[in-house]
């Protein structure tokens, strides 16, 4: 019996989905597991399999359209059903997905009456010679968004009052000097993944009352740590970053303290049993969050192979939902940029996230003579309602001395 497919949501938090690019085409024969088409979610682009077998009958939707989940987007059955009134019933799903939504605002009571129109015989009255302009806020409001001067313009209204139906009758207002004509913005839609960012963040900063700590450490040993460890990986033809040894400094530091390994979760304190580190990797729609799964557990060299394949996927959108979730910890390194310190948002349900800036070149002072030293920032942004200010300080301090003595992460 033909049926139609929807869209599923192919990551937790999937609102929307575009399909890239059809597998099958009209008349196609579709076995279960088969795949059907490439969907970009907020996160990646994902394979859409089929979940049941059948000839993929009529394809609803076309390459490029963005969806929401349980959209329609083909049907399935068997040559020679009927499939109209399967064709109707997504035609009504996509003209009710395409309706406006009834604006609730009416328009204000005040300039509702003065709209009236104005009655046989009158003639307008001029606006007041006290130089007042007499409006609403409303009436203010919209002479702002179309850059009208209310100073020029006559009211109709009560002893002279501007009210909106002046504003309809006004002329046009000149070009602004600073607009040439042609200069006007590229505007482009947001993608599934910035419109997740969007939210998400927007999320966090409201909900999550975030605090700072940053702390300035002596980068040398971390410095030299790492040439010892390339000189080691050198003869696989592979190297390690500072930001794989701040991976394994920062997982070791939460199994040593747990305190900080935690979450709230509404009406309990998580306070987990792993160490996993979410990594921030920069791709070009935006941000996403590859895990790092018992970071604690693995070397440096695991650590950078892993994070250099999870970040080569990321980019190329490739990464499955369960690579970007459930995390318990964040760092975001903006070190290659030259950036000395910034302040990260938490991404949640997770509890803080480090900061990570550039080794700068500094004279530091060693016994009584000045030298030249590499100093690092690390500011730590952690959830109040998880991490106290002693919590958070205390972290920090086992963070440094593990990133001031390396050999103290293996022992």
């Amino acid at each position: 019996m033909a049926k139609i497919i929807g869209l599923p949501r192919l990551s937790p938090t999937m609102e929307q989905g575009t399909l890239v690019a059809w597998a099958k085409k009209k008349g196609d024969r579709v076995e279960v597991d088969d795949l059907l088409a490439e969907v970009e979610t907020d996160k990646a682009t994902m394979e859409f399999r089929s979940f049941d077998a059948g000839v993929l009958l009529e394809i609803l939707v076309t390459e490029g359209q963005a969806l929401a989940p349980d959209a329609p987007v083909a049907i399935l059955g068997e040559p020679g059903e009927d499939i109209s009134a399967l064709l109707e019933e997504a035609r009504l799903f996509a003209a009710a997905s395409a309706a406006p939504s009834p604006r609730a605002d009416p328009p204000a009571v005040s300039d509702a009456a003065q709209a009236r129109p104005a009655s046989s015989g009158s003639t307008p009255k001029a606006a007041p010679t006290s130089g007042r302009i007499v409006a609403s806020p409303l009436v203010r409001r919209l002479a702002r968004e179309q850059d009208l001067d209310l100073g020029q313009l006559t009211g109709s209204g009560p002893r002279g009052r501007i009210i909106k139906r002046d504003l309809d009758q006004a002329p046009a207002a000149p070009l602004s000097p600073s607009v040439s004509p042609g200069r006007e913005p590229r505007v482009e839609p947001l993608s599934p993944m910035r419109c997740t960012i969007a939210r998400r963040l927007t999320q966090a900063k409201q909900q999550i009352p975030h605090y700072y700590l940053t702390i300035d450490i002596d980068a040398e040993p971390l410095l030299d740590a790492r040439r010892v460890i390339n000189a080691e990986l050198e003869w696989d033809g592979e190297k390690a970053s500072l930001n794989d040894l701040l991976i394994k400094a920062c997982a070791v530091a939460l199994r040593r303290y747990p305190r900080a390994n935690a979450s709230f979760m509404g009406d309990a304190i998580h306070y987990h049993q792993r160490v996993d580190i979410s990594v921030a990797v920069a791709v070009p729609d935006g941000l996403v969050t590859p895990v790092i799964r018992d970071a604690d557990r693995k070397g440096v060299a695991e650590i950078a192979r892993e994070i250099r394949e999870l970040a080569t996927r990321a980019k190329a959108k490739r990464l499955r939902p369960e690579e970007m979730v459930d995390g318990t910890f964040s760092i975001s390194n903006l070190g290659m940029y030259g950036i000395e310190q910034f302040a990260a948002v938490i991404n949640p349900p997770e509890g803080a996230i480090l900061a990570v800036g550039t080794v700068r070149d500094e004279p530091v002072v060693r016994g009584a003579d000045v030298v030249p030293g590499k100093r690092m920032r690390l500011t730590l942004s952690c959830d109040h309602r998880v991490i106290d200010g002693a919590v958070g300080a205390e972290y920090l301090a086992l963070l440094r001395r593990l990133l001031e003595s390396p050999a103290t992460m293996i022992a």
